[in-house]
């Protein structure tokens, strides 16, 4: 921790990472009377798709037809979204690129209705801003905490301070459980990091279930050190790790390598195209058993991403 960081900016950290300690929200639960799911379409081009019909669109659970009580497709909904910086020592040198893409994104996908959250994390999970339509709310946030580091703020997870370590699976965890279940939004983590873990309190599975409960999709962005002739074994981990939990969710894995800026503009864009969907399970059982989920297009050459599945609960 620096010397010089001024008493105001750690009681405004602290203050704000308290939004997460205070929470009580339950367990996830998921009724299973009805499913809600949304939907990204795309055709072979890799086009956003906005005119499919009801009638083109089959569910299935587990490989069984399902039957879909409604359908609807709204760009008016605003945007809810949680971007999340891992600001831990294998990250320090792209806290600059880090801090560019906040700044971007911010500024080209928030439009007058829409707002987001910053969780940075390391071995800890900081809130750097609750919801904001403000970049420099975000911006600040992020500068405080980067500057401050996370030694001085307590965690938010069971198992208590770390001393060392980053805490990848719980920052997602805890963000989509006590920040992204309220309705009426379309919602999604923005996730910036290289995906490695080593001190988490959850899984891989459990940060996944997290987001699908949230109906939040995971958009990753990939950074990782490019000095090595080829990357090592964590770093091949924590991509694919990365991968997973968008593919898991219906999000999108990007690479730092490609334009962050254009993949982070068809992150919006892809949002306010999102078709929505329910259905009734034709098995009610509320064994908290997985659920596989599958949309079908009857349209051919149309891709459909969605949330691949639910627990019963």
């Amino acid at each position: 921790m620096r010397a010089d960081v001024s008493q105001a900016a750690v009681l405004a950290v602290t203050a704000s990472g308290l939004l997460f300690a205070q929470d009580t929200t339950p367990a996830i639960r998921v009724d299973v009377s009805l499913v809600n799911v949304a939907f990204a379409a795309r055709d072979a081009r890799g086009q956003i798709v906005t005119d499919l019909t009801r009638d083109e669109i089959e569910v299935f659970e587990d490989g069984v037809v399902q039957p879909v009580r409604f359908f609807s497709q709204s760009s008016d909904l605003p945007l809810r979204f949680a971007l999340i910086v891992d600001v831990s020592d294998s990250q320090s040198s792209f806290n600059r690129k880090h801090r560019l893409d906040v700044e971007t994104f911010a500024k080209s996908a928030l439009g007058p209705a829409d707002k987001a959250l910053l969780v940075c994390f390391g071995n800890q999970i900081l809130s750097g801003s609750d919801f904001t339509s403000s970049s420099r709310d975000l911006l600040r946030g992020l500068d405080t905490i980067v500057k401050s580091h996370s030694a001085l703020y307590p965690d938010v997870t069971p198992n208590g301070i770390r001393n060392h370590g980053t805490a990848f699976f719980d920052a997602v965890y805890q963000t989509a459980r006590t920040k992204m279940m309220e309705p009426g939004a379309r919602k999604a983590l923005v996730v910036f990091s290289d995906g490695e873990d080593n001190s988490s309190a959850y899984d891989i599975i459990e940060a996944i279930e997290a987001a699908q409960a949230a109906d939040a999709p995971v958009y990753t962005v990939h950074y990782s050190d490019t000095t090595h002739i080829s990357p090592h074994t964590r770093q091949r981990y924590g991509k694919i790790e990365m991968s997973r939990l968008a593919e898991e969710t219906g999000g999108i894995a990007y690479d730092s390598t490609t334009n962050v800026a254009k993949a982070l503009a068809e992150v919006s864009s892809e949002l306010r195209s999102l078709y929505e969907l329910g259905y009734s399970p034709t098995n009610a059982a509320r064994d908290g058993s997985y659920r596989k989920i599958e949309l079908r297009s009857k349209r051919p050459g149309i891709v459909i991403r969605a949330r691949r599945g639910y627990y019963s609960r």
